[in-house]
């Protein structure tokens, strides 16, 4: 990587460098953001990923929380949407059909029967364009991709914006937007991996403690399609209204939904429909390390999941298996399978129209 020049006091500088080399020999860039308080945050153009968020916990020492690799060969030999942005329809599809305007679609299954997070080669196994990148009182990189008509069987032609912007406030904010040029359905989100304790640390994240705004949440069958039902969490295993310790629910097999998803992998509804503004989603805190944060969004659900496929197969940036738990994702979205579920609202995108994701992470510390 690049060796960062010197910081601006209340400011955000930016790095530039490659991340690697893919075999047909075009250079993956990768950009890395830094602020006064350490927060440094590095992408890479393949699959518009975050690959590292390095924070500094109450005492100031630095640790890189997310889960990932440190080479490319990793990220194309042993893809696990590590920090990735995925689409066209992030999250699950029932056996990977749809219907729109009275046309039938089928679009590649790569999760049993059903089709996840865009099909086999999604946008997290894309070479993105970074088309920006600029520090100062804030530093941004942006990334382009063009999704052609047809591709993985999703109608239309879709542009997509990827922009991660760092503050002097320790806010990073990860937007997308999307244009069609033909009637389409769209669901973009980041799948990070977090671990405030520190990626590959031995406590894993089941310490973390965890709350979620959301009255309800989205039961799903085994194959973690949704029944069609938006369940109360109050007195289940999925009320985190004022906070728990993901570990101490999250292997109860009397929960029927923790068998089905080996964990938490479910969708927590905060809205019944995407806001023009940010809302409270999640707050996540190490107790150890004091390292926390709080998530913000404008979409109308998060999908919270406990890292439940882990299976220590895979050696991440501190050459340590990654096993069950040793991570949680949120990722804030429509509902899965909204477009086989009338009432959970409307993935359509058409000409004219814009998507747009909006998500926040706001960086701080715990007191001892």
């Amino acid at each position: 990587m690049a060796a960062l020049t010197a910081v601006p006091a209340r400011g955000v500088d930016v790095a530039h460098a490659s991340f690697g080399t893919l075999p047909d020999g075009r250079d993956v860039p990768a950009v890395t953001l830094v602020n006064a308080h350490g927060v440094r945050a590095t992408v890479i153009a393949w699959g518009a990923t975050l690959q590292s968020l390095i924070l500094p916990d109450r005492d100031g020492n630095p640790a890189d929380v997310t889960l990932g690799y440190d080479t490319l060969q990793d990220y194309l030999d042993h893809p696990q949407f590590f920090g990735a942005t995925v689409g066209r329809f992030a999250n699950r599809i029932a056996r990977g059909r749809f219907t729109l305007d009275g046309t039938a679609y089928q679009v590649p299954v790569n999760d049993g029967a059903n089709a996840l997070h865009g099909g086999t080669e999604g946008f997290d196994k894309q070479l993105w364009q970074v088309t920006d990148a600029a520090g100062g009182a804030q530093g941004h990189v942006t990334l382009r991709h063009v999704s052609p008509d047809g591709d993985m069987g999703y109608p239309g032609a879709v542009t997509i914006e990827a922009t991660y912007t760092l503050d002097a406030d320790d806010r990073l904010t990860i937007e997308y937007r999307a244009t069609t040029d033909a009637q389409t359905i769209i669901n973009i989100t980041n799948h990070a991996y977090w671990n405030l304790a520190g990626e590959g640390s031995a406590s894993g994240a089941m310490g973390h403690r965890v709350t979620i705004a959301a009255d309800a949440y989205v039961p799903t069958d085994a194959g973690s399609i949704p029944t069609g039902e938006v369940r109360p969490v109050a007195g289940t295993a999925f009320d985190f209204r004022t906070g728990h310790i993901v570990g101490d629910r999250v292997r109860d097999a009397t929960e029927q939904q923790l068998v089905f998803g080996r964990g938490y992998d479910h969708t927590f509804v905060l809205t019944r429909q995407a806001t023009a503004d940010e809302h409270l989603v999640a707050r996540v805190a190490d107790p150890h390390s004091g390292r926390a944060f709080e998530l913000w969004s404008n979409q109308p659900g998060v999908q919270f999941y406990t890292g439940n496929f882990l299976d220590g197969t895979t050696r991440g940036k501190a050459r340590r298996i990654y096993r069950q738990g040793d991570a949680v994702v949120f990722e804030p979205q429509l509902f899965p399978d909204t477009p086989n579920q009338p009432a959970f609202g409307s993935a359509r995108l058409a000409p004219g129209e814009t998507y747009r994701n909006l998500i926040s992470y706001r960086f701080f510390t715990l007191d001892p």
